[in-house]
């Protein structure tokens, strides 16, 4: 298989679920924009909490994102095949961090600060 073939299903499975990666985005940025407005900067603020929540997401990709292309985990066989997955759950958990960190800071950073 090609890449541009890969790329077309790729394009064709994703094709339905469009508008939630829209949406997904559009939740990062603004999260990221209020966050930053109130002084949230990365690598100042610590939340183990954040950290283990981003984890357990990343790693809740192994259950669902066969299910999301219709397949199984028992599927996964080739080595190209666990590299994809592997990368889909690292590329979640850094998906799910750029959300729950800034959002941990918004909800609770700034008392942890004031007191």
């Amino acid at each position: 298989m090609t890449i541009q073939g890969a790329l077309t299903i790729l394009m064709y499975a994703l094709a339905p679920f469009l508008w939630l990666i829209v949406a997904g985005l559009a939740l990062l940025v603004v999260i990221q924009l209020v966050a930053r407005l109130r002084g949230y900067r990365a690598l100042a603020y610590r939340c183990l909490g954040a950290n283990l929540a981003a984890l357990a997401v990343g790693l809740s990709g192994l259950w669902w994102i066969p299910a999301f292309t219709n397949s199984r985990l028992a599927y996964v066989a080739t080595a190209f095949d666990w590299v994809a997955l592997i990368g889909a759950m690292v590329g979640l958990a850094i998906a799910a961090w750029l959300v729950l960190h800034p959002l941990s800071y918004l909800l609770r950073g700034r008392q942890i600060q004031t007191t």
